[in-house]
Formats: structure tokens, sequence, C-alpha cells
């Protein structure tokens, strides 16, 4: 079976024990390939380092809505350079998160720091990968307004450029918004990414959200060593527990696993262009 990850923290201080044995455990799983995306420009540069080392692992650069103030002019250059590197296959984790910054002015350069990327993305024509989180626990709220705001303008430049990423912008990690949303977003070329809470057994409404979506919208994550699916819930996540929400998805799709891992593997390869 062969399974992704597009989605993981990898340099987080909880693998710092046992970093090459979870590697090693991924691949032992089937996992393929790994996503590993920065969240400062320093986690970035370790993000690179690890696609460095490991062939399986692949980095995206960026900086995190929550890290949002240390992005600025003098800096903005040095992400640039990060990017164009040869495993950087994407631009993130970026976005908009209301959750922990609540503060309008901050929200407000949230905003601004995203386009600073999304400009990156634009130049090199490399996907983004958005990271969305509302004030509280709704699930269609002004965050994924400012977002579909936010990418009018991107829309309409690809498009009358004939952009690639006008068909195929990226993917919304962890996405958690309801059926509407995920419906728009999906038709404005959007992968959704899928993580631990579709195993989590009061999550049925996230549930309807994923079966209402084809399979070919659809990318797996661990977001590790974040979310852990079900049977590993409260413990620290890693990308070989991938396998467990791609069993739900199937479940979920009425397909069989090693269907539905292929079919999302193909997703990703799609979206992140990095080869068989």
């Amino acid at each position: 079976m062969q399974l992704t990850d597009t989605h993981c923290h990898l340099y987080w201080n909880k693998f710092d024990e046992d970093r090459e044995a979870v590697v090693q455990r991924a691949i032992a799983a089937g996992v393929t390939r790994i996503l590993v995306p920065g969240t400062t420009i320093e986690t970035s540069k370790q993000a690179i380092d690890l696609a460095e080392t490991y062939e399986q692992v692949y980095a995206a650069v960026g900086v995190h809505p929550t890290d949002a103030e240390t992005l600025n002019e003098s800096n903005i250059n040095e992400l640039f350079r990060l990017a164009e590197h040869e495993k950087v296959v994407a631009i993130g984790e970026i976005g908009l998160d209301y959750y922990w910054v609540k503060d309008p002015a901050k929200q407000r350069h949230q905003k601004t720091v995203f386009n600073s990327q999304v400009q990156i993305a634009d130049a090199l024509n490399k996907p983004l990968v958005i990271h969305l989180r509302e004030a509280g626990d709704t699930t269609h709220g002004p965050v994924f307004d400012d977002l579909f705001q936010q990418m009018e303008y991107w829309f309409d430049k690809w498009l009358h450029d004939n952009h690639p990423l006008g068909l195929q912008p990226g993917v919304l990690h962890s996405f958690n918004g309801d059926s509407l949303l995920a419906l728009k977003a999906a038709g404005l070329g959007f992968f959704l990414g899928v993580t631990g809470p579709v195993t989590y057994p009061k999550n049925e409404t996230h549930r309807e959200m994923i079966a209402n979506l084809p399979l070919e919208r659809l990318l797996i994550e661990t977001d590790a060593p974040f979310l852990s699916p079900v049977p590993f819930r409260g413990k620290r996540n890693e990308p070989a527990f991938v396998r467990h929400i791609a069993d739900k998805i199937a479940e979920i799709h009425s397909k069989s696993p090693a269907e539905t891992a292929s079919l999302t593997a193909d997703n990703a390869k799609r979206l992140f262009a990095w080869g068989d």
C-alpha cells in the first residue's frame, strides 16, 4: 500500500530522541512521501535539512500566521531563497488564525504576511499549504470568508496569466469547515487535508463533510506530533499513523484502504509534483 503524509512537523522537539526511528517506522508502514512544512524561517530551514537527509521527505517553507510578526522586509528575501530549493515543493504553512490571534490589527497583519508569501508561490509556481482557524468552534466563520476574499485577487491574476496555480492553488490543511465551504474550496481547485479528528467517535459532522467530497479532492495528513488518530489519541502522532486516517476515509467512501491510499497519493503527486 502506497501512503503519503502531506503534513508532518518532523523537526519538532518531540521527535528529537527517535527521529530516525520515526522515519523508518513510516517507511515500514508504506509511507513513501512525507511533506514537512515550516512555520518560521528557522523551522523552514530545518524542514529543508530533513528533506536533504531523507529521500522520502520533502519540504514546504513559510511563516505560520501566529508567527506573522516575525516576517518583515528584511527577511522575506531569505524565505524566497529557501523556497527555491529543489526539494521545496510548496509554500507553507501560511494562512490566517483567529483562534490564537484575536487583535483585529494583528489579524490584518496576518493578511499582509499571507499575501507576501503568496507572491513567492506565484513567482516560483509552488502551491500553498494553508492554515485556517476560526476564533471559536464554528465551522463557518470570518476566517474562511477572509481567505476567499484574499484569494480573489490571485485567482483573477492567475486566470489572466494562465498560471497553473489558478487551477490547483494548494491545500487547506486539516480542514474543519462545513460542507458548503468544503465544496466551495474544492470548486476553486483546492485540495482538503484530512487529519486524525476524522477518526474521533463524536466527529460525525466532520465525516459527513468528507463524504460529500470526491476522493480526488482529498489529501491525508497527520499534522504530527499533533492530532493523533484513534487508537493513538492522546499520544504523540507520527507519520506511520497515517494508515488509520486512510482507513477511515476508505470506510466513509466505501472504498478499499489500498484504493484510497493510492488515489490520495496520486492527488499529492499532482499537487506537489514530487515524482514517483
